[in-house]
Parts: C-alpha cells; sequence; structure tokens
C-alpha cells in the first residue's frame, strides 16, 4: 500500500513539472479591428505568439467559433524565446458588423488562449450595366 501511494506521489510531481502556464505565452495582441471592409473580400491578421518558458511551445489546434472564419497555425514547435503564428481570415460573405473569436490550445497548458477579430463588412458596389 505504501509503493502504490509513494508511486501516484511521484506521478503526479513528475507531470507537474513537465506542465507550462499560461504566462509562458505572449501575444502581440488578443484583438484585431478590420475596420470597415468589402464584401466577398476576404480579411486576414496574423496573431504572433512568442514562447517565454523555458520549454518548446506547440499549438496544439485553433478553431473559430463559425465556418465564415479559418485560422491557420505554425505547425512546429515554438523554441524558448522564438515566435509562432495563428493566422485568422474571414470570408466575409455577410454584410454588418462581426466579431469572431478563435480559441487557440496549446500542449501542456490547460487554459486555451481567445483571440478576436472585429470589423464591418461593407456591400459590394453593384454591378455597372452595359
Amino acid at each position: 500500500m505504501k509503493f502504490l501511494v509513494t508511486a501516484i506521489a511521484v506521478f503526479f510531481c513528475t507531470v507537474g513539472a513537465f506542465a507550462q502556464n499560461a504566462a509562458d505565452v505572449k501575444l502581440n495582441k488578443t484583438k484585431h479591428n478590420f475596420g470597415k471592409i468589402k464584401q466577398n473580400v476576404p480579411a486576414s491578421y496574423t496573431f504572433v505568439i512568442t514562447n517565454n518558458g523555458d520549454k518548446p511551445l506547440i499549438i496544439e489546434n485553433a478553431t473559430a467559433e463559425c465556418g465564415c472564419t479559418s485560422p491557420e497555425w505554425s505547425q512546429q514547435p515554438i523554441m524558448k524565446g522564438k515566435t509562432g503564428t495563428v493566422k485568422a481570415t474571414f470570408n466575409a460573405a455577410a454584410v454588418g458588423p462581426f466579431t469572431k473569436k478563435v480559441t487557440i490550445k496549446f500542449a501542456k497548458i490547460n487554459e486555451p488562449v481567445q483571440v478576436t477579430i472585429e470589423g464591418e463588412v461593407l456591400a459590394a458596389a453593384p454591378a455597372k450595366k452595359s
């Protein structure tokens, strides 16, 4: 029984030693405003992530809250002091104001990070008749 308790304690201490925390992640900003953009012209912004930790930082996934926004992210580990990116592209199909969130999940960090893109889509000019 003593061995089992000791083994469990060692396991939890070891797992904690390999974990990173959210303080290791620094973003250039968490919100980007495109201002006024044209309908049907996709708009993209690239969020820059700096690894302030001692261990490589890995972006496991980035997900958008809807199909109108598509994220792309660095696939290679981000080494100490280096940067990686998450690019959020909004399709700008619907006219009107928008606010969209992208959730970024890092390996060995419990809490995901959210970034936001916002702006207003203006109606495309009607086609001229000949």
